[in-house]
């Protein structure tokens, strides 16, 4: 029989803060229930806890620690601005889904990036926006980038206004329409979605803004940590964010989409897996019970009859729940965005988590320094 720790008992043998504990027991990775003398307070069980600490101690060599600074899952940076505690995303210590119900972008932005009223993400004035996009963005960011001033010695108001301006124009080249009305309205009136689909945009941006130290806010915290300047921290993040294990999932989930449309639902996913390839828009690390960002906006969302299918066919094979890439292929597909909104969505709603960890990254002083191993020839 199992035998369980309190919440003290389990950091005093981890030597974690709580937040770490929790991150341990989101992941699986510490069994916990509810204790039996007082449902309020947790317990958790004691051979996941020696088992984790026996690791701890073992890999605590230089190459160890260097690699665990980048491993999936493993807290590295303190941060106070987002975490995942049991199934539920955390913004500051409000609940991401609760918010985004009724807040906007522009007031996300200001509890992410401790302000007292919502960013204004002003469009830059140009009588010729370039064409909306990808490539747009990327082109708009790195211009941003050349021309934009280091961030170490500058205040975070300074800073928080340069990402401000940043936002504004990689919205822009993604497609938003000028004014000063909240973001979700712009990018749905640039793309011609009615006002229900601009209220499922705006639900997406809000569930979208930060994710914990994810890759793409990982790598922008590495050139904030340089002293990069906001801009160029966004454009290491967006540059991460295209990875098909990341951002970049999207595409993936458009085309099983297609090819469930063409070859019905439970064909395309044997075609997909028979090529040893993992189902996109199923499954989640953090969340086993199911992301609770795609219950969210699917609760807003009309699905497609194919994707219905698709859903089903991929819970019979696979066991698991859709993740938000399903939930913003079934908000691309049902309100006729740009094929590439999934990724575009993700990359403008994760640029103001990426500008909350630049700010708090600069305010830390500290530089992020992972060291490599040398594992090649020398001949």
């Amino acid at each position: 029989m199992s035998e369980w720790l309190s919440r003290e008992e389990a950091l005093e043998r981890l030597k974690v803060r709580p937040q770490t504990l929790y991150a341990y027991v989101s992941r699986g990775r510490i069994g916990m229930r509810p204790d039996e003398t007082d449902p309020r307070r947790s317990q958790y069980r004691l051979d996941d806890i020696a088992a984790l600490a026996t690791r701890r101690a073992r890999g605590r060599s230089p190459s160890a620690i260097a690699e665990s600074a980048i491993a999936w899952g493993e807290p590295s940076i303190a941060t106070a601005i987002s975490t995942v505690v049991h199934g539920r995303l955390i913004y500051r210590g409000q609940d991401a889904v609760a918010l985004s119900k009724s807040a906007t972008l522009e007031e996300t932005a200001a509890l992410l990036w401790a302000l007292p009223e919502p960013v204004a993400f002003k469009t830059p004035s140009s009588e010729a926006p370039p064409p909306a996009g990808r490539a747009s963005a990327f082109a708009q960011l790195a211009m941003l980038a050349s021309q934009g001033r280091p961030s170490l010695g500058r205040s975070a108001a300074s800073l928080c206004t340069e990402a401000a301006h940043t936002i504004g124009a990689l919205a822009q080249s993604l497609g938003a329409a000028g004014g000063t009305a909240p973001m979700h309205r712009r990018l749905a009136r640039g793309w011609s979605a009615d006002d229900i689909g601009a209220e499922a945009i705006r639900c997406a941006l809000v569930l979208l803004a930060d994710h914990e130290l994810n890759a793409s806010t990982f790598t922008a915290r590495v050139a904030a940590s340089t002293g990069a300047s906001p801009a160029a921290c966004l454009l290491a993040g967006l540059a991460t964010l295209t990875g098909p294990r990341h951002g970049g999932a999207g595409e993936a989930v458009m085309q099983l989409a297609e090819d469930a449309a063409r070859h019905g639902a439970e064909a395309a996913i044997r075609r997909w897996l028979g090529h040893d390839r993992p189902l996109p828009a199923f499954s989640h690390p953090l969340y086993p019970d199911g992301d609770p960002r795609a219950a969210a906006l699917l609760a807003v969302v009309p699905v497609d009859e194919t994707l219905q299918q698709l859903e089903k066919a991929a819970i019979a094979a696979t066991g698991t729940h859709p993740n938000i890439d399903f939930a913003l292929a079934a908000l691309t597909r049902s309100f006729g965005l740009p094929r590439d909104a999934p990724f575009q969505l993700f990359a403008l709603g994760r640029s103001v988590g990426w500008a909350a960890h630049t700010v708090e990254q600069i305010m830390s002083g500290s530089i992020i320094r992972p060291r490599g191993r040398y594992e090649g020839s020398l001949t």
